[in-house]
């Protein structure tokens, strides 16, 4: 706490101080003594403020904002620079609206596509949440705006969100779904963090001085205000000295003289209060130091960025050759996504864009007469059968048919989850019939979360177009027509069926709470560990030009990082952008791991017939895992393999680099076994010694045909110390091993 907000508090009462902890409404917060009220809203993909006052709900009519791609498409892009230009422009929006901190970004990991909010998370995978995150933050705060990282943490379902239990081990908790919101707090350092609504391992997230406290401040540094969700306080005082700062929306002045009274019974140190109005002061003044923004906002050049942004999400998953689409090429353009785009989530994120652009409009525009349009399907389904004729008539006079196929706000939407990953029927009949007419067929889809694909091998071009923000229509264009070479990728795997992914069966639980069964494997890494087949896997994504790979080089440096090299040529005669990929594995390992995990990736733009050395890092820090015994990060020492490719099963070349290690000293007891003290540096050559009776045993287990030598040593490795001397002609007592022990801790 600085001396000048130390000077703040001392001139406020113990009412006052608590005043500052929570919201006076829905948006702001209260405004005590010299400290102004500061306005919270809504994004994270664009500036939800609310016209004109505050209503109780927040669900008034927002002022018009550039409504960008949600982080779904977003997390494709593999770009953290556009992230970051991306929320400089939120940032500018917020400042002109005079708004302290704009709600996000997201970054909960997909631990199920059934999530009914993971259009607004970034990916399955830690690293490239975590990257994207800080890239959105730095852009954002650039501005004198506030971001709030959220939903701290494990929020991975709406079902039962305000009160469920994420039962999940230590080791999945701190590297995978922490690890993420980890990466952004050490490089970006955003303003606010926004604790979640469920419990983890059974504690409120709002209350929870592990995660806020020990996690959150102690170990990652964190400087800043941590904020409820809206709602999310279970008991105020409890959360305020776990290291809830500010509670939101306001609570009336209930939990406020809940604080008081704890203050003044002396249940609660006022000096745990001062620290929280501290952080409330501290971040009042942050945004008092922003200068005065009163715009105009140029609108047009924010719809140019949300344009580029959407171009650079869409993931082309297939091309047999009928993209990018004939200058001169008849077109059915088929599905009322086509006319009424889909271009955002269902929820507290929803924008009120600037304009929307719509892909008909776009195609009519560089068109014109070659392009016939047929809804296809009602988006309530009515008429089904009229419409899917009339469909695959126009679709037969064309030379490519281009089907729009999607999911509503109804089928998938904040509050609540999916239950299948199936698209409507309706529409898939419909795309049979386009089928049957004109095989030339392109689709184009239009969802937050992943959908089954079961025409994939029947349909010569899929492009994954997500939801694409107010530019999107525009951009669909610019990508199937060649005016943007496509480059995204795949941050979430498309399996081939529900039942084929990881939290299948467990997902969202039952009675308030939900087991994390699958620990470590989630996403590719589920996929990968037992080598099932997937219908795109995670980090594709196709180019109308071709990448060479040459031989990749990596090597340690003075930090521990590791630094990764490997030549990428465009082979094609169209200038790209080629999304170069880090999987890192270790094979022989002493916990376990999947077979490769992200940890570096570059999106670099290659001119047609140029080479480029793309150079990478690997975090040290990225290497380690959760070692349970010890409750701290560990790097195993060893070779590593480092493979690089275009996705995590398109792999190009790879190379071994050799890692030090960290240093776990156990220290021995009776249960440590025989193979722990064998391989311990001082005791192990005498115990090698003493265990002659040992070699007589597997000897004569031999010769009896009982057992192998082999597979006697290495049940005897397991065999705990303490209760080999309790065997007749092993050669040791238990005050020889007590010996041994006390040998061995000492050293």
């Amino acid at each position: 706490m600085t001396e000048k907000i130390a000077e703040t508090l001392a001139a406020l009462t113990t009412e006052q101080k608590a005043s500052l902890t929570s919201g006076a409404d829905f948006w702001t917060t209260k405004a005590v003594g010299d400290v102004p009220s500061v306005m919270l809203t809504d994004g994270p993909h664009g500036l939800r403020k609310q016209a004109g006052d505050s209503d109780h709900l927040g669900l008034n009519d927002s002022v018009p904002a550039t409504c960008f791609p949600p982080a779904a498409a977003i997390g494709s892009t593999f770009d953290p620079a556009l992230a970051e230009r991306i929320g400089t422009a939120l940032g500018v929006e917020s400042a002109i609206e005079d708004v302290a901190v704009i709600l996000g970004p997201g970054i909960n990991l997909k631990r199920s596509p059934l999530c009914g909010r993971n259009f607004e998370y970034m990916s399955e995978d830690p690293i490239l949440s975590g990257v994207m995150g800080a890239g959105l933050v730095r852009g954002i705060q650039s501005q004198g705006v506030g971001a709030s990282l959220k939903h701290f943490a494990a929020n991975n379902q709406e079902d039962d969100r305000m009160r469920v239990s994420a039962d999940i081990d230590p080791r999945p908790l701190r590297e995978l779904y922490l690890r993420s919101f980890e990466r952004v707090v050490k490089d970006a350092q955003p303003w606010t963090v926004m604790c979640s609504y469920n419990r983890i391992n059974g504690v409120y997230a709002s209350e929870d001085p592990w995660l806020l406290t020990q996690v959150l401040r102690d170990d990652w540094g964190f400087e800043g205000l941590v904020v409820s969700d809206w709602g999310a306080v279970n008991d105020r005082v409890a959360g305020l000295v776990a290291g809830l700062d500010l509670e939101m929306p306001g609570g009336g002045g209930e939990t406020d003289a809940e604080i008081v009274a704890a203050v003044s019974s002396g249940a609660l140190a006022e000096s745990v209060l001062d620290v929280a109005a501290g952080r409330a002061v501290d971040l009042v003044r942050k945004a008092q130091a922003r200068p005065s923004v009163t715009g105009p906002l140029d609108v047009d050049a924010h719809h140019a960025l949300a344009r580029e942004a959407a171009a650079r999400s869409i993931v082309l998953l297939k091309n047999d050759g009928v993209l990018p689409l004939a200058t001169d090429a008849k077109l059915a353009v088929i599905g009322e996504f086509a006319r009424t785009p889909r271009f955002q989530g269902g929820g507290s994120s929803h924008i009120n864009p600037t304009r929307v652009d719509t892909a008909l409009d776009a195609f009519r525009e560089i068109a014109g007469e070659r392009v016939a349009f047929a809804a296809g399907f009602a988006f309530d389904g009515a008429d089904a059968q009229a419409l899917r004729a009339e469909a695959a008539a126009v679709a037969s006079a064309a030379d490519v048919a281009v089907v729009f196929l999607g999911l509503t706000e109804a089928e998938e939407s904040e509050g609540f989850d999916r239950t299948h990953i199936d698209l409507p029927v309706v529409q898939l009949e419909l795309l049979d019939a386009v089928i049957a007419a004109n095989p030339n067929v392109v689709v184009v889809l239009s969802n937050g979360a992943v959908v089954a694909l079961p025409f994939a091998d029947r349909v010569p071009a899929i492009a994954e177009a997500w939801l694409l923000g107010q530019a999107g229509g525009s951009a669909t264009v610019d990508v199937l027509t060649g005016a943007v070479n496509p480059s995204a990728r795949l941050a979430e795997t498309i399996p081939r069926r529900l039942e084929d992914t990881p939290a299948y069966g467990s997902f969202p639980g039952s009675f308030g709470h939900v087991r994390y069964g699958e620990g470590l494997f989630v996403g590719y890494r589920w996929y990968d560990q037992r080598n099932m087949a997937v219908t795109y896997p995670f980090g594709h994504g196709l180019s109308y030009t071709s990448f060479e790979y040459g031989a990749p080089v990596a090597s340690v440096l003075e930090t521990g990082d590791v630094s990764v090299r490997v030549p990428v040529t465009n082979t094609g005669d169209r200038d790209g952008r080629e999304v170069v990929q880090v999987y890192v594995g270790r094979a022989e390992s002493a916990v376990e791991r999947a077979p490769r995990e992200l940890k570096a990736f570059a999106s670099v733009e290659i001119a047609a017939g140029a080479s480029e050395d793309v150079k990478l890092t690997v975090r040290r820090e990225d290497l380690a895992y959760w070692d349970i015994r010890v409750d701290r990060w560990i790097v195993e020492g060893g070779a590593y393999l480092v493979e690089i490719g275009a996705s995590s099963r398109d792999l190009r070349g790879s190379a071994s680099v050799d890692v030090a290690g960290d240093e776990v000293r156990m220290p021995l007891t009776m249960n440590s076994s025989v193979g722990e003290l064998l391989a311990h540096p001082v005791v192990g050559p005498i115990v090698q010694a003493q265990l002659a009776g040992v070699q007589e045993l597997s000897d004569g287990a031999a010769d009896a045909g009982i057992m192998s030598d082999d597979n006697m040593a290495k049940m005897m490795a397991s065999f705990p110390i303490g209760r080999l001397a309790g065997f007749p002609g092993m050669g040791v007592n238990r005050a020889q091993v007590a010996q041994l022990i006390a040998l061995g801790n000492a050293d």
